[in-house]
């Protein structure tokens, strides 16, 4: 007895979600294949997150290594921490434009105390549980900002693609554009030629590969197996550094605007707080989490598909939060789930979260060993690599779709995209989500209809007394379609308002209170005028909220029946009453 009253004293208070990675269940029975697997996995994309990592930093205002320590300690705790069981966390090309933004406004310092509060912010979603609400936002908007960020990718990329003389590249989409155009004519011939065959390379690579396994009936074998299935973005980088390397090609490169890149690790550095920085970081704050939750759910969810598992939304939110929070103190940028490496490390033939801290592991030998090398890396290179990601982030079918769908979506992609592109980020989704919630307003009151019960459609036997009237209600009698319930109280000279009116709510799915008001106006209103107002055949969760807000006592128990013939049978008794009030 004592137990059972226990349990739901267990239950008060927040349902904040268990802190449980999916490594721990993934080590149960982990064994030497399973490691073998995730260990080429691991290597592989690895490989494969190194120039994206760079130029993801580079294309952010950064110095490169700040994407490499972002994709080593970020990378490393979400594959730790996290719900999925392959996901990859790293810099991503949805914040370059987000985190150059930030750090033109508000400088590197703010960047990193905004990216340790979107840490936090992330990690209290998680907890509560917010994690399975990101996946109720709409498409149309995910598609809308996302393509409004590959281009604003693809345009902060001209300027190293074609080598053109601009100090200090605007943030924002019209004065970058402006910039571009009055500085065309800076253009560099041999560092537009570099990010051409660069381009050329990463988008032919894979066609030769798949024309080499052709021509040996799908049995590549030794080296030339081992080549073509490296990635053309791998290709095209060691091919532009060693050509600039050998041939001393005057290009600009890492090492002549960087200085090259550290070897190691950077110590930890602890920012300076304060809670006038903090309420000034709100904006930026808020923007990194709901773009780092939205871009995170998104992969993992991809990912899903490819090795058919189900990942826990609250557990990669709370990573989330972990890896943004760490990352900054490491001289890293915001974090987040990435879909490119992800989809790398599934077809390597990852099966669980040690492939995704072997990624990191190998990130932090490469940076060890090899950091010198990076001084020749052309950022030409970087920049095609970045246009190429660019590409393939875009939903770019979708444009020619938009005619199949609807007004209503169109709208919203529509001014997402824009929105993105030309203001903001933060302001596009929120945007974005008001138009979205107007058009569901619209749509779902667009279902509710009323309709007049006529003499032929009662059951035989069965008449209407005089001066009654009875409607069918369909739908949900919320705020947004209430209107219609106001129409049957209207004066008209030609059809006199009903002594008595009959509601039939068996079709009536949901009432909010605006509803309940609006039904307890039209019994005043009916009232005033000597008439009666009954409900009849009420659904629970209407019939709740009646008995709840107390307007069955104004109502009158007598005139909620169950079904239309008795609420016709009380008509029928009010009728020959002296009065029917």
């Amino acid at each position: 007895m004592e137990d059972l009253g226990a349990s739901p004293r267990r239950r008060v208070g927040l349902p904040f979600h268990p802190f449980r990675p999916r490594l721990l269940d993934c080590l149960k029975g982990y064994d030497r294949s399973t490691f073998v697997a995730d260990l080429i996995a691991g290597i592989t994309v690895g490989i494969v997150a190194l120039p994206l990592a760079m130029a993801f930093a580079i294309a952010s205002g950064l110095k490169p290594e700040a994407g490499i320590f972002t994709a080593i300690v970020g990378g490393m705790l979400i594959s730790m921490l996290g719900g999925s069981r392959v996901q990859i966390g790293g810099p991503a090309g949805a914040f370059i434009v987000i985190v150059y933004g930030i750090i033109q406004q508000h400088g590197l310092a703010n960047l990193m105390i905004s990216t340790v509060m979107a840490g936090v912010l992330l990690f209290v979603m998680g907890l509560t549980r917010i994690g399975s609400l990101i996946r109720f936002i709409p498409v149309a908007i995910i598609i809308g900002f996302t393509n409004g960020i590959a281009v604003l990718i693809a345009l902060s990329q001209v300027k190293d693609l074609l080598g053109l003389k601009i100090d200090k590249m605007p943030a924002d989409f019209f004065h970058a554009t402006r910039a571009i155009i009055e500085a065309i004519d800076t253009a560099d011939a041999m560092t537009f030629s570099m990010g051409l065959a660069c381009l050329a390379v990463i988008i032919a690579w894979p066609r030769l590969g798949t024309l080499v396994t052709s021509r040996q009936d799908g049995a590549t074998t030794g080296r030339t197996a081992l080549v073509t299935r490296l990635p053309g973005t791998i290709v095209a980088l060691v091919l532009a550094t060693a050509a600039t390397a050998l041939l001393n090609l005057p290009v600009e490169t890492i090492g002549s605007r960087f200085g090259g890149i550290p070897v190691g690790l950077p110590s930890l550095t602890f920012p300076e707080l304060s809670w006038d920085a903090a309420r000034n970081l709100v904006a930026p704050t808020v923007t990194i989490a709901l773009l780092g939750a939205i871009e995170s759910l998104l992969c993992a969810r991809v990912a899903d598909g490819m090795i058919d598992d189900r990942h826990d939304p609250n557990q990669e939110l709370m990573a989330q939060g972990v890896a943004n929070f760490v990352s900054p103190f490491f001289g890293g940028m915001p974090a987040t789930g990435t879909i490119a490496r992800t989809t790398t490390n599934v077809r390597a033939g990852a099966k669980t979260p040690v492939a995704g801290i072997i990624h990191s592991l190998t990130l932090l030998a490469i940076v060890l060993v090899a950091a010198p090398l990076a001084s020749n890396v052309p950022l030409a290179a970087l920049a095609a690599i970045l246009l190429f990601v660019a590409w393939n982030m875009g939903e770019w079918r979708e444009f020619p779709r938009l005619r199949w769908f609807s007004p209503q979506y169109r709208t919203v992609m529509l001014s997402t995209f824009l929105l993105t592109v030309i203001i903001d980020l933060t302001v596009a989704v929120e945007m974005g989500l008001v138009l979205a919630a107007l058009f569901f307003i619209y749509r779902v009151s667009s279902l509710t209809t009323i309709e007049q019960v006529s003499e032929a459609s009662l059951p035989a036997g069965l008449a209407l007394p005089p001066d009654t009237a009875a409607y069918r209600i369909f739908g949900s009698l919320f705020f947004g379609a209430v209107g219609k319930l106001e129409t049957l109280i209207e004066a008209d000279d030609a059809t006199p308002p009903p002594k008595i009116m009959i509601l039939d709510l068996q079709k009536v799915i949901n009432i909010d209170t605006t509803g309940m008001d609006t039904l307890d106006v039209l019994r005043k209103t009916l009232a005033r005028r000597g008439g009666t107002l009954l409900l009849c055949d009420v659904n629970d969760q209407p019939l709740s909220l009646i008995r709840r807000s107390g307007f069955l006592v104004k109502l009158g128990e007598n005139n909620l029946q169950p079904h239309l013939p008795a609420a016709v049978a009380r008509a029928e008794e009010l009728r020959k009453q002296p009065s029917s009030t």
